[in-house]
């Protein structure tokens, strides 16, 4: 079937900018929904870009073992603060991270800073279009709200709310979660 679709695609497409099948034009509502559901996907696809979602998951498996499940001396309330910072320190260094291809199509990865992308190998490669690439305050907003996502799941998690001796009525807790999950 596949060879069917390429070889149809090959008779009718004598242009090399039409990519469409014979029968696709005539479907206006299947390409309606297929737009919205698109959209809908790319929407998902930047948010999980914008969200730390790394960070809450290296968070969420390491949290249990530095507090030891809630159950903290001294020396683990220390250890989970410096985590804590290494963590939201990461966060907000990922949310200036960005990659670039060159004219060659190689694929680097960089900083972005005021002066344009400074990339991990000594800033030697620079991108085609280098003004796209620097740091904007769309950039530092979306570091300032990456950071308070993490912090926000960081003070809803149950062991550090017990390591660090808060104790939070639950009613309270839901009412914080369902504002937090509404805005």
């Amino acid at each position: 079937m596949h060879n069917s679709i390429l070889q149809d695609t090959i008779e009718s497409g004598e242009d090399e900018h039409d990519y469409y099948l014979a029968d696709d034009d005539h479907d206006s509502d299947g390409s309606h929904f297929i737009y919205l559901v698109n959209t809908i996907l790319s929407g998902t696809a930047r948010l999980n870009i914008l969200l730390p979602t790394a960070t809450i998951l290296a968070f969420s498996i390491f949290s249990p073992l530095l507090t030891n499940y809630g159950q903290c001396n001294a020396f683990d309330r220390w250890l989970m603060a410096f985590f804590l910072a290494f963590s939201a320190i990461s966060c907000i260094f990922f949310s200036f991270t960005d990659s670039f291809r060159t004219a060659t199509g190689r694929l680097y990865y960089g900083l972005a800073t005021i002066h344009g992308i400074r990339t991990f190998n000594c800033g030697r490669v620079k991108p085609c279009l280098p003004g796209d690439y620097r740091l904007r305050w769309a950039d530092l907003f979306h570091a300032g709200l990456s950071l308070v996502a993490f912090l926000t799941f960081v003070a809803s998690h149950g062991d550090v709310l017990s390591c660090y001796n808060v104790q939070l009525p639950r009613k309270e807790k839901r009412n914080w979660i369902s504002f937090l999950a509404t805005r």
